[in-house]
């Protein structure tokens, strides 16, 4: 709009109201009322502008010791209209503002700015500032306004994960984690979104850095749920087997009153790791499992439950005859590379049991009991087994013999007695835990109610036999 400039003696003379509009047509003003109207943008932004200003005034000068940190965020919480205004005037005045020094108030108008739209294009100009946020950001700050911070942290996955480069996310989320952290025991609504970002910029090694904390404390069951599905996805991914078991066991077995699709999802995987890594699976539930778990998640996974059953004969024919009729579900599931390794393994086991029963073999004959196609596959696959550990073996070049040996470990070397003196004080740690644990929820009021209504009246046993005896 076209500036409209007034002279003093015009404002003090009384104008016809037709020369005034001849005035604002030949400055390109159409209206009196689009006259009024640019006089209450300028207005309104003139008011913005000095808003914003007091409110940076204001962030700036309430940031340093903590009784003024608190009357910053009590001042913020009543400026969230004006932080949901103007995302131009919002992004503009970061640079004013020192991520590591005005941290709550910085958090506030970032986490405002990714509330608005954004264009594809200028995406990365605000993934810039959050990521230089998350790694400078002072904790005591941004915890004080928590959820603020994990609603900046998760709209900051959001955006990474739309410019399809999830690998921008992953040492930032971290970072924020550990900073949300009270502890290495609790488990934030935080760590989902990072093993996801994990996984799918494949930093399955990154990942395994937080699953090797113990997690004692948590708030909500679906951070739970998520946190040990990814988790099991991104040992997987890392061929950590046993660690996959573990962390998909606790989703299976977790407490549910309704059956959810992780569980499911989770179910699934569990049975194809199950095989992978032991060779079997069994379909009865540990005693603690919900009784939600036990009547429904069978239903939900028949097909696999049909290929384990498949595998138990240990006909290779007939388990990859099963892959290929049911290789679109597996597919929809975005299973079948599992399913395969499934497959593989096989034809690793049936060499193990080879190993049970014969002191040598030759690679041919390895490759007819175990169905391959020749002494070169035979080979490639004995060889693997070598390196993972899974037989020991030698292989003479010469003749094509291989010579199946007992396991080389005696127990007596030093790395393996620093290894058992960790396991044991790490049980001890944790029995430790478990003893507190107990003695806390012993105590809870709400478990006490619980376990009071269950339980409608006393055993005799409950009670002592010896008299007791009263001092009066």
């Amino acid at each position: 709009m076209k500036s409209v400039t007034i002279t003093q003696a015009q404002l003090k003379a009384p104008q016809p109201v037709a020369h005034i509009k001849e005035v604002l047509n030949t400055r390109g003003i159409r209206s009196y009322h689009q006259f009024i109207s640019g006089i209450g943008e300028r207005k309104e932004m003139n008011l913005n502008m000095n808003s914003m200003e007091s409110l940076l005034a204001q962030i700036q000068a309430l940031s340093s010791t903590a009784s003024d940190q608190a009357q910053l965020h009590s001042f913020l919480k009543q400026s969230e209209e004006l932080l949901h205004s103007d995302f131009s005037l919002l992004f503009s005045s970061l640079p004013q503002l020192d991520p590591s020094q005005h941290s709550l108030g910085f958090l506030y108008i970032l986490e405002a700015c990714t509330i608005f739209p954004v264009a594809k294009e200028q995406i990365n100009e605000l993934l810039v500032p959050i990521a230089k946020f998350i790694n400078l950001c002072d904790v005591e700050q941004i915890r004080m306004a928590p959820d603020k911070f994990i609603t900046l942290c998760k709209r900051f996955k959001e955006l990474v994960i739309s410019l399809e480069a999830p690998i921008r996310g992953v040492a930032s989320m971290l970072t924020a984690i550990r900073k949300l952290q009270s502890s290495s025991e609790q488990l934030t609504t935080l760590h989902a979104d990072f093993l996801l970002l994990c996984i799918l910029a494949k930093c399955y090694k990154t990942g395994i850095s937080v699953l090797e904390d113990d997690i004692y404390e948590t708030d909500q069951p679906r951070d739970y749920f998520l946190y040990c599905y990814y988790g099991g996805m991104v040992c997987i991914g890392q061929k950590q087997f046993l660690k996959a078991l573990e962390l998909l066991h606790n989703v299976v077995t977790a407490p549910m009153s309704t059956l959810n699709a992780i569980a499911i999802e989770a179910y699934k995987k569990y049975i194809l790791v199950s095989l992978i890594h032991l060779g079997q699976f069994s379909t009865s539930f540990p005693k603690y499992t919900s009784s939600v778990a036990q009547r429904n998640l069978k239903n939900y996974c028949q097909p696999y439950l049909e290929l384990s059953n498949s595998y138990g004969t240990g006909k290779i024919s007939e388990l990859e005859t099963f892959v290929q009729t049911n290789q679109e579900k597996f597919e929809t599931d975005n299973n079948l590379g599992l399913v395969m390794q499934v497959v593989s393994s096989m034809y690793k086991r049936n060499i193990q049991r080879l190993t049970q029963t014969y002191l040598t073999l030759s690679l041919q004959d390895i490759a007819n009991t175990v169905q391959l196609r020749g002494p070169k596959e035979a080979e490639m696959h004995v060889l693997q087994m070598i390196e993972d550990g899974q037989i020991y073996a030698t292989i003479n070049q010469k003749d094509g013999m291989v010579r199946f040996l007992e396991d080389p470990e005696q127990y007596k070397t030093c790395g393996m007695i620093e290894h058992i003196d960790s396991s044991i004080k790490r049980l001890m740690v944790l029995s430790k835990k478990l003893t507190s644990m107990d003695e806390l929820m012993s105590c809870d009021p709400m478990y006490l109610g619980k376990v009071g209504k269950e339980r409608q009246r006393f055993d005799f046993d409950d009670f002592d036999g010896v008299p007791q005896k009263f001092t009066i």
